[in-house]
């Protein structure tokens, strides 16, 4: 049986390889969960062991397929626990990420399953990430573009937002930026800042927001389309 915190490690590994590929290196687990490069290397050891992720001298580690079968549990637990949380208990979307980090490795598949039916088996949490189905085949992640990718003038709606700062998520809120939002960037400063234009009014977002934010092509407006 794997503890807690192997398996937030495989979590953790599940969620960078997804953003940035693998090899995922011990820097960016340990600034991930916050630990110290060399207990991350120590952990490392016991998963490899275990034969949940492979290691590459000097490039990092990825998972295995049966230690990305153990993160996909995990990842549906914890969105589908967001989800819960925020429609049927009514938490602000700033608050369910840290309640589910608390609950994720202690609920049984019976719960996991009526959770499911009470939320009409949904698709994503209220960030916008895909909730692995309960069959845990590994999922396209579909990360897609930043907003800090895009110039002055294009529309989009926003897919997903990071959830791993409240403050962020707060901000973002407050300005009305979620997922599903139709947004069109006005202006990109030299020094980063990202505005842009919501249906509440235009936004300054730090160039760190905006590069937690992502985004699609929005669709034309319907008389932009009758024109062309």
């Amino acid at each position: 049986m794997l503890s807690d915190v192997m398996e937030d490690y495989l979590k953790a590994i599940y969620v960078l390889q997804a953003e940035e590929g693998a090899p995922v290196s011990t820097s960016a687990i340990a600034e991930y969960l916050e630990k110290t490069p060399p207990s991350v290397t120590d952990m490392l050891g016991k998963l490899a062991d275990r034969g949940l992720v492979d290691r590459e001298p000097y490039q990092g580690v990825e998972l295995t397929a049966e230690g990305e079968a153990v993160a996909l549990e995990i990842v549906r637990h914890h969105r589908l626990l967001e989800a819960f949380l925020a429609d049927q208990l009514d938490y602000d979307w700033s608050d369910v990420h840290a309640e589910a980090d608390a609950l994720e490795h202690h609920i049984s598949e019976e719960f996991e399953r009526r959770v499911a039916d009470a939320l009409g088996d949904p698709d994503v949490d209220p960030h916008g990430d895909p909730i692995p189905g309960a069959d845990l085949e590994p999922i396209d992640e579909g990360t897609g573009p930043r907003l800090s990718d895009h110039p002055e003038g294009d529309r989009l709606v926003v897919t997903r937002v990071s959830d791993r700062d409240d403050d962020e998520l707060e901000y973002l809120a407050d300005a009305g930026i979620i997922p599903g939002t139709t947004i069109e960037v006005v202006d990109v400063a030299p020094f980063g800042m990202v505005t842009v234009r919501t249906p509440a009014g235009e936004q300054s977002l730090p160039a760190e927001i905006a590069r937690s934010i992502r985004v699609e092509a929005a669709a034309e407006p319907a008389e932009s389309a009758e024109r062309s």
